[in-house]
């Protein structure tokens, strides 16, 4: 399953960019939506979408109020990253379970990829601070970089291993291919919430060759 990332600025631009889609991820910290808003987004949607807020430029309060009225609104999946703070973790994963949410716990590294034993490592710790899926995503520097992310699914299941950058790019479309239960593209080429992140057209004209 494809999931589109979604940064629309405003209610009515995210219902519009969810048209034709299967799944999305919605980007709360960039799409300026109030709680209102957000819990009649996740609400009136038909397709399964995934809440995600980003600490950079929002307080953790501010992010728990969006986070519990996407998921109150009905979110398949909540993104926690392995990083935050632990009462916040917990806070939001108690209110995830008590709405049926899916838990994403997810790592993500913007200058490298780090050895398969710390990633391995990563991973376990995601399914110990209960995870349903555990996200990993690094940026890749090399060709090595990729294949040892792509490695990490002969071991684990219920893993989404990405590869930020030019050359992580073929870690997207592989993702699908080798177990992840869905991976992330761009609604067109000005929408990228990643490094190398790859738009829906690229991604189904890639993976249909495969």
């Amino acid at each position: 399953m494809k999931c589109v990332c979604i940064q629309d600025k405003g209610l009515k631009a995210c219902l519009d960019a969810l048209r034709n889609i299967e799944m999305a991820e919605i980007r709360l910290d960039l799409t300026q939506l109030t709680a209102e808003e957000t819990s009649n987004l996740f609400k009136s949607a038909n397709v399964p979408l995934i809440a995600t807020c980003r600490y950079d430029s929002i307080s953790d309060q501010d992010r728990m109020i969006l986070l519990k009225a996407a998921i109150a609104g009905g979110a398949a999946f909540v993104d926690l990253e392995i990083e935050a703070n632990e009462q916040f973790k917990s806070e939001m994963k108690s209110f995830a379970k008590k709405h049926n949410c899916n838990i994403i716990i997810s790592y993500h590294n913007y200058k490298e990829t780090a050895s398969k034993e710390t990633l391995q490592i990563l991973i376990d710790q995601c399914f110990r601070e209960g995870a349903n899926i555990a996200k990993i995503a690094t940026m890749v520097n090399t060709e090595q970089d990729a294949a040892r992310l792509l490695g990490l699914y002969e071991k684990n299941k219920n893993l989404i291993a990405l590869g930020m950058g030019e050359k992580g790019k073929i870690t997207r479309v592989a993702a699908l291919k080798l177990g992840a239960p869905f991976t992330f593209a761009a609604k067109d080429s000005l929408s990228a919430t990643a490094p190398g992140q790859l738009t829906l057209n690229e991604f189904e004209t890639i993976y249909s060759l495969l």
